[in-house]
């Protein structure tokens, strides 16, 4: 059993309603319904949401929404990995045993189902626990700098000021679109970023974070741009 689990609660603070907003056409929310369907991946797409209007507009766009979240996991301090264990314990009670889980972010309009086919085959082929998307940074992270209190800057690292960008370790960082993980992983809350995580890389344009209004109009020039690439 292959289940996709989308929390996404309505208390949004930065962006208000932020998962239900209008992105390019859609609701935020089902651009990652759609591309969670066009994966074939999964048995079951469920929607975990405390929200009666995310409910709806969940079920229009093809998505199960069989439970509400209960309020102490819907609050600005519930991590990612309670709202997915709550989710895999309903379905261990109400319906089957799930086996591999795919806890997908609603707001990742970015996410292609190839993207998913792939993290699935990652996460069975590695043994790990976890597979989940990530990129690399555009900038050598060994040579990032601070901006002091009194408005000057200093190199966070001082032995990397002669270094050469190129021979400089590449870093990476979580892509924040999806993360799949053995449902037995989930439910002990076994960190993500571990050892038992294998990555599964994606191309620095189709990442970007939205938590603010500046975030939300870049994704859209991008979305938008990538759109019309495919079309020609």
């Amino acid at each position: 059993m292959k289940v996709a689990i989308i929390p996404a609660r309505g208390g949004s603070k930065r962006i208000p309603r932020k998962n239900i907003k209008p992105f390019c056409g859609k609701p935020m929310i089902a651009w990652s319904i759609q591309s969670a369907r066009l994966s074939g991946c999964f048995h079951r797409i469920i929607v975990s949401t405390d929200d009666a209007e995310i409910v709806e507009v969940a079920r229009a766009h093809g998505a199960e929404v069989p439970f509400m979240r209960p309020p102490e996991l819907s609050d600005d301090h519930t991590g990612t990995i309670p709202v997915i264990a709550h989710a895999i314990d309903w379905m261990t009670r109400n319906a089957s045993p799930v086996d591999f889980v795919c806890c997908l972010y609603a707001t990742a309009p970015f996410v292609q189902a190839e993207d998913l086919r792939r993290g699935l085959d990652v996460l069975q082929q590695s043994g790990a626990d976890y597979a989940f998307s990530v990129t690399s940074y555009a900038f050598p992270i060994q040579r990032a700098i601070r901006i002091t209190t009194d408005q000057r800057v200093e190199m966070l690292n001082r032995e990397y000021f002669n270094a050469r960008s190129q021979d400089l370790e590449e870093a990476f960082h979580d892509a924040g679109q999806f993360y799949w993980g053995r449902a037995a992983a989930w439910l002990a809350g076994e960190p993500l970023f571990s050892h038992d995580a294998a990555p599964v890389p994606l191309p620095r344009h189709r990442v970007q974070d939205i938590d603010t209004a500046e975030d939300w109009e870049r994704a859209e020039w991008l979305f938008k741009a990538m759109q019309s690439r495919a079309q020609d």
